[in-house]
């Protein structure tokens, strides 16, 4: 691929002697992009470079700007180890600089002799010492025409490189009838999955829908590609959206020293070396794994001597890599860019052998075989005594693939005979990025993605998911576990609708209330989807006039919240509330050792309660001198402080919240306050203590006293941590509040979450009726479970 000498001259050159193609450069509203830049590189298409542009480098200069005619001397040169591609691409670059960044009076010369010798039959072959103007030494010296040429071959074969990986892995599939259960991921939209996870998962399934050759083989080699296919699209984007500002950004020759450092080119392209590396390995892995599945014996024998032989081992792969690295710790870049093109190269031919070893197992021993058999002794041979094959039904994407490489033996005159040898030299020329039929096979990969009828189907809205047979498993182990506890501790089951008045949910969410999915008007009522079901659970006691009350309720809440890792729009929520008068503390006991029982049930692995009073909050934030009309408000931040800094938390409440800052740092020495709850509340109990001097906080104090030692007889303490930072931003809380967070490799934040709400349901205009619960937010729990699931 990447390979140099005088072969790769030689082709270029005789391809340049041919070429139809124009790549205009210099004119108005054109530009170089890195596939024309290929093509000139490659010599199928020649320079034009635009009169207008030409004439306005060889005009005198504005009479006020003028002086004396500058001279200088100027040798160019490149480095012996270059290619001939890479010297042609730098020196189209260097040719569109000149053109893009020269005035009046920078002169024709070196761009007169940069555009013969790219359209030259004889190619590039040095041009001397030459006298040319200051400018375009200036322009020379700045153009990083070496770097940008090669970042630009390096955007282009990436580019191609990206969409050929999915066709030759998807044949691959068919090979070795791998499980391909791993291409069905879910797009919640809620981050755990990314888009380009999507569009490989997408282009995937096109290309190996109705399959029949897919089966149950399970490997790391495919299970990879939605991560290592998708990071190179990611890596190819980046690399690109630089790239053509990097082509064609103009040099300015006014100032001194270079335009951009060679360094932010490396850093640029620093990432498509680490994973061009993962392609190369995982290539390799299914190549290895499609010989194993050739049936033929002598086929399989002889296909594996010719791949080890020419195809570049996962060592030579690792050395290249190290080589890079020293040519970046050296500051040698045009030799990091050569040597990354090298790497490319390599990775591209492995992928290409990967597409060589898939097809002689899905259809080499066909060719071969029907070479041999067609004629015997020179009389044709009695087809209908030959063996009737069990017919293959490849995916709709491959076996159009396949097609296409079957036709090209055929047009090649190669229906006669195919040796394996012939096969192998033709798929190596087919697919070669540089060679004339590489296109077209890319762009019938492009539209086989584009234009299947899949692309057509319906999508799932950002923030949702469905559940299918591994997902609903996993839930109905879940909810089969939460009812059992639920029930087990004399909690009846609830169910309310899943709108409600519009009015019921309003004012009872503080900030989050813009949260609220509204409904149109219909019929002359307002509503809203339930936000959550402790409100509907409140509206539900104050309708039928009830006191007394434990219930839970599993049911789906929406929120018009923006999704991201482990949040969703729509969810399930499994809630338990106890509603009544009791001896104090008592449900609140009950609700937490309900919910330690829970989580260890669901043996979702480690986790930790963090807990707090409402009310101590209240009296942290009167001690700090945050006026009352401003603690809810306030909350609502401190309420973020799992997500964000406190020095972020603290702009936010002093820029857009008013606080002075004096009272913001007042408040951020309280809430780094945590640790172990019996001590922590001797603390805040000890004699000189603020929180003694106020009402509020010494009753929570006393409530907190009472619950923390009846969790330490429970031997259910250890799994709380008394936190001052947790302020749950919901408006209802009055007393006891808390969260809990798995700890484990799994990111998904806080998995359950309630406190005491003891004028909530008197909101509704009936009396207050105290009430505590808690809400198991059994998505996160179900990512938790079905990551551990993948592991087992």
């Amino acid at each position: 691929m990447a390979d140099g000498g005088e072969t790769t001259a030689t082709a270029t050159a005789t391809a340049t002697a041919t070429a139809t193609a124009l790549v205009a450069l210099g004119g108005k509203g054109s530009s170089l992009s890195p596939s024309s830049l290929h093509a000139v590189s490659a010599g199928t298409a020649r320079v034009r470079v635009d009169s207008s542009a030409r004439d306005r480098l060889a005009s005198s200069p504005p009479a006020a700007n003028r002086t004396s005619p500058a001279a200088a001397n100027l040798q160019i040169s490149f480095p012996p180890y270059f290619t001939a591609a890479e010297t042609r691409a730098s020196l189209a670059v260097l040719l569109n600089k000149l053109l893009v960044s020269g005035g009046p009076g920078t002169g024709t010369a070196l761009v007169d002799l940069i555009s013969d010798s790219l359209n030259s039959a004889e190619g590039y072959e040095g041009f001397g010492n030459l006298a040319v103007t200051n400018e375009e030494v200036s322009i020379s010296e700045k153009a990083h025409s070496s770097l940008y040429g090669i970042s630009a071959l390096l955007d282009h074969l990436s580019t191609a490189l990206s969409t050929t990986v999915d066709a030759v892995a998807a044949l691959s599939c068919e090979a070795i009838k791998a499980d391909v259960a791993v291409f069905n991921p879910t797009d919640s939209g809620d981050g755990f999955v990314s888009k380009d996870e999507i569009g490989v998962a997408s282009d995937m399934k096109v290309l190996l829908n109705g399959s029949k050759l897919v089966g149950k083989v399970e490997s790391e080699a495919i299970s990879s590609i939605l991560k290592v296919h998708a990071t190179l699209r990611r890596v190819v984007k980046s690399v690109h959206s630089e790239v053509r500002v990097y082509l064609n950004s103009s040099v300015k020759i006014q100032k001194t020293g270079s335009t951009t450092d060679g360094a932010a080119v490396v850093n640029v392209l620093w990432p498509l070396a680490d994973v061009l590396l993962s392609i190369g390995e995982s290539s390799l892995c299914r190549a290895k794994m499609d010989l194993d599945a050739i049936a033929a014996d002598a086929l399989k024998s002889s296909l594996t001597g010719m791949f080890e032989k020419e195809c570049a081992r996962m060592d030579d792969l690792e050395n290249e890599k190290k080589v890079l690295n020293d040519a970046y710790v050296g500051r040698e870049f045009e030799k990091f860019v050569h040597e990354l093109y090298v790497l490319c190269g390599c990775v591209w031919k492995t992928v290409v052998w990967e597409a060589i070893t898939a097809f002689v197992a899905l259809e080499g021993s066909e060719l071969i075989e029907k070479g041999k058999h067609e004629e015997i002794n020179g009389v044709q041979a009695d087809k209908k005594s030959e063996k009737k094959k069990k017919k293959v039904v490849l995916g709709r994407g491959t076996s159009v693939l396949v097609q296409l490489i079957k036709d090209r033996f055929q047009r090649n005159g190669s229906d006669e005979s195919v040796s394996l040898e012939k096969l192998v030299k033709d798929l190596l020329l087919f697919l070669d990025a540089r060679g004339p039929e590489f296109d077209h096979f890319l762009n019938k990969v492009k539209d086989i993605v584009d234009s299947n009828e899949s692309r057509r189907l319906p999508k799932l809205p950002k923030g949702t998911r469905d559940f299918g047979k591994e997902q609903m498993a996993v839930r109905e182990k879940a909810f089969s576990i939460i009812t059992e506890v639920f029930k087990k501790h004399g909690a009846t089951a609830l169910d309310t609708p899943v709108f409600e008045l519009r009015e019921t949910l309003m004012g009872k969410y503080g900030e989050d209330s813009k949260l609220i999915y509204d409904l149109a008007d219909q019929g002359g009522e307002l509503c809203s989807l339930r936000y959550d079901l402790t409100v509907p659970f409140a509206r539900y006691m104050a309708m039928n006039g009830l006191t007394s009350l434990k219930r839970y309720q599993i049911a789906k809440v929406y929120r018009r919240d923006n999704p991201s890792k482990g949040r969703y729009r729509e969810f399930y929520q499994c809630d338990l509330d106890i509603a009544g008068q009791n001896v104090r503390m008592g449900p609140d006991f009950e609700v937490i050792e309900v919910l330690v029982e829970l989580l260890d049930k669901l043996n979702i692995g480690d986790y930790e309660i963090k807990l707090n009073h409402r009310k101590l909050l209240d009296g942290m934030l009167e001690i700090c001198g945050v006026p009352a009309e401003k603690f809810r408000t306030i909350c609502s931040s401190i309420d973020k402080l799992d997500k964000q800094s406190f020095d972020q938390i603290r702009k936010e409440m002093v820029e857009e919240k008013g606080l002075t800052a004096e009272v913001a740092d007042r408040i951020g020495n309280f809430v780094k306050e945590r640790g172990p709850p019996l001590e922590l509340l001797a603390k805040l109990q000890d004699t000189g203590s603020k929180f003694l001097e106020n009402e509020g906080s010494v009753h929570a104090l006393k409530d907190l006293e009472i619950l923390f030692n009846a969790l330490e007889k429970s031997k259910s303490i250890n799994r709380v941590v008394f936190d001052l930072s947790l302020a749950r931003g919901l408006d209802y809380y009055t007393g006891v509040i808390y969260e809990a967070v798995f700890k484990g490799a799994t990111q998904v934040g806080t998995i359950a979450a309630g406190g005491r709400y003891d004028n909530l349901i008197g909101m509704f205009g009936t009396k207050q009726v105290p009430a505590v619960g808690v809400s198991l937010g059994i998505e996160r729990v179900f990512a938790i479970m079905e990551n551990q699931r993948r592991k087992c």
